[in-house]
């Protein structure tokens, strides 16, 4: 397959299951809902070291949120129930009761219900306030510029991780340069993140590695400076990879990302440099969901 001068390969995106929520982050203004929602996502690339992938989804409009203000959905992935709650509850007492004006709410009714501001409100010192709407209890606690407003829970659902794909290209401007409009296009599909710095990751692993102490370690088949020194998988003219790594409320949501991107991709075509797209995988036996690209893209 072949779109536009970039050759697809026939292979496929490895992903897992994962656990996912959201959260809904209002504020004075957009701002600071931002500063809440920027923190609260930081140090959440990838589950080797960070426990939990989470990343803003979109801004929301005053007439999308609960409490009138303007706002930002926050998805939070993680491999478990345990980890993703216990992440949820100190991101949210460390980044959001903390940030001046800023409230948070439930962004997903369905699934298990699980504690979002539930135990913030002892930071209140029994001076907490609770009120029920629509079945739904909210805490509000006093701060120094006022009260944190907060929903009691949210909801966990079902939810897949590490969907992916490579960008394969001339040099290195143009590898980034396709990663870039490749996120500008999948970050209009609802329901999915890309957790990485910018969206894009330059450190592609494998899984396994020379040193006992790790368990992943660089994808050294994709690797240009090692053309000469590993089994590589690229061409001569390859001279720089980028991977994007989507994380998604379900397969289907992963599977528009997927096409959003490389279609972004592809848009810019050989004559920008691009060669081929990618993806990796651990030939089936890790994940069990499989993303393949040219039934994607067909």
């Amino acid at each position: 397959m072949i779109i536009n001068g970039v050759a697809i390969d026939d292979t496929f995106a490895e992903a897992f299951g994962m656990r996912g929520t959201r959260v809904l982050i209002t504020a004075q203004n957009l701002k600071w809902a931002h500063t809440a929602a920027t923190a609260m996502t930081g140090f959440a690339t990838s589950v080797i070291a960070c426990g939990v992938e989470a990343g803003i989804e979109r801004e929301l409009s005053p007439e999308e949120t609960p409490d009138g203000r303007p706002g930002v959905s926050v998805l939070m992935f993680a491999m478990g129930s345990a980890v993703l709650m216990k992440q949820l509850e100190t991101r949210m007492g460390q980044c959001v009761l903390t940030c001046p004006t800023a409230a948070a709410f439930s962004g997903i009714e369905g699934g298990d219900r699980i504690n979002l501001g539930k135990n913030l409100r002892f930071f209140g010192d029994g001076f907490q306030t609770s009120k029920q709407f629509g079945g739904k209890r909210y805490w509000r606690v006093p701060v120094m510029d006022g009260e944190f407003l907060t929903e009691e829970k949210t909801g966990m659902v079902r939810a897949v991780g590490g969907g992916n794909f490579l960008i394969l290209a001339e040099s290195q401007p143009q590898a980034l340069a396709a990663g870039e409009a490749a996120i500008e296009a999948m970050r209009k599909v609802p329901n999915v993140i890309m957790p990485f710095p910018g969206g894009i990751v330059r450190s592609g692993s494998k899984v396994g590695s020379k040193y006992k102490t790790l368990n992943a370690s660089t994808n050294d088949a994709f690797c240009p400076t090692l053309k000469g020194l590993t089994k590589t998988e690229l061409s001569p003219e390859i001279e720089s990879v980028m991977e994007i790594v989507i994380d998604g409320l379900s397969d289907a949501d992963v599977r528009k990302a997927t096409h959003a991107g490389i279609s972004a991709v592809c848009d810019l075509g050989a004559a920008n440099g691009v060669r081929r797209i990618s993806a990796g995988n651990y030939g089936g036996k890790l994940g069990p969901f499989h993303f393949h690209l040219r039934e994607i893209m067909a």
